[in-house]
């Protein structure tokens, strides 16, 4: 029980701490200690931040179960409507173990019932404290919970993100002192996030192809490495590099090595009206792009325009 004690101890702030209705915190919910519920008694949480549990890892689990018992505590908190009956807030990976290990009881903390903002970091807090989720959830978690604290949907929140990123490019100007920016830099500091690192380097996985997200998902490959591989536009060459840096556990190095090679092979087969329908294609998406907006890509482009203007003259 020592991990829950810290996580219990990481949560001593006004923001973390649910509130009793005679205004006692967290550890004073807690007061009545360990108790051991029905696993039939327990309602998963369908909407909580980690939704892919390995089964291999889980049979690992219930294994450990099976020779040393659970021994961490499961939280949760009484659903008003339904008596006898509990909401899980979190230990669904010992939940589920738990269950194929053949318990019909498992240890929990009856805590108070959190609001949404506060459930959301509870379960990101003690996923992140476990290593539990994988990047795609941890992205989704932490934008589901800036979008709770904000009042704003997801896409804004994504959308503010990105407007934050191209004003810190501007040297002249500073997103601290935005109320909303300072909000979003503070919660994600709170998760241990870097807000621009959180921008540049995460958020893209959510505008990845499902054939890429799924192996993140389930752990199989590095997301950085996924990442490289999502730039290769044709599918069939996508899947063969994805399944190699998977069988064969390819460095990053490696996978752009044979993406130059796939990139190679393919420039040498084309065809004059290959390059057109390129260019037709990068000159559509010039007309809708924001790159405009962004200084320092707009003189990048202008460079490239002057270079394709005086090749073809």
């Amino acid at each position: 029980m020592g991990k829950f004690n810290k996580l219990l101890t990481s949560l001593q702030d006004e923001e973390l701490e649910p509130q009793s209705r005679n205004g006692t915190k967290l550890q004073e919910t807690l007061s009545q200690g360990r108790q051991f519920i029905p696993r039939d008694r327990i309602v998963r949480d369908e909407n909580q931040v980690r939704k892919y549990f390995d089964a291999e890892k889980l049979n690992g689990l219930a294994q450990t179960i099976v020779e040393e018992g659970i021994l961490e505590d499961l939280a949760v908190y009484e659903i008003p409507d339904r008596p006898g009956y509990y909401q899980l807030v979190f230990g669904e990976r010992r939940y589920r173990a738990s269950g194929i290990a053949g318990h019909e009881k498992v240890p929990v903390r009856v805590i108070e019932k959190p609001d949404e903002k506060k459930l959301l970091k509870l379960q990101l807090i003690e996923n992140k404290h476990h290593e539990d989720l994988n990047p795609v959830e941890e992205v989704e978690g932490a934008l589901a919970l800036l979008a709770a604290e904000l009042g704003k949907p997801v896409e804004a929140v994504i959308t503010l993100l990105k407007q934050m990123d191209n004003d810190v490019r501007r040297a002249s100007y500073n997103v601290i002192g935005q109320p909303e920016s300072d909000i979003t830099i503070k919660l994600l500091e709170g998760l241990n996030i870097k807000w621009r690192s959180f921008v540049l380097n995460q958020l893209p996985l959510l505008g990845l192809s499902p054939d890429i997200l799924e192996p993140i998902r389930q752990g199989k490959i590095e997301y950085t490495k996924a990442l490289a591989i999502s730039r290769l536009k044709d599918e069939e060459q996508r899947q063969e590099v994805l399944q190699e840096a998977i069988a064969q556990n390819l460095s990053i190095r490696d996978i752009r090595d044979r993406i130059k090679q796939l990139s190679q092979s393919q420039n040498a087969n084309a065809q004059p009206s290959d390059y057109l329908k390129r260019f037709n294609a990068v000159s559509r998406q010039l007309k809708k792009t924001s790159a405009w907006e962004d200084q320092e890509k707009r003189d990048r482009l202008e460079i490239l325009l002057k270079e394709i203007e005086t090749l073809v003259q």
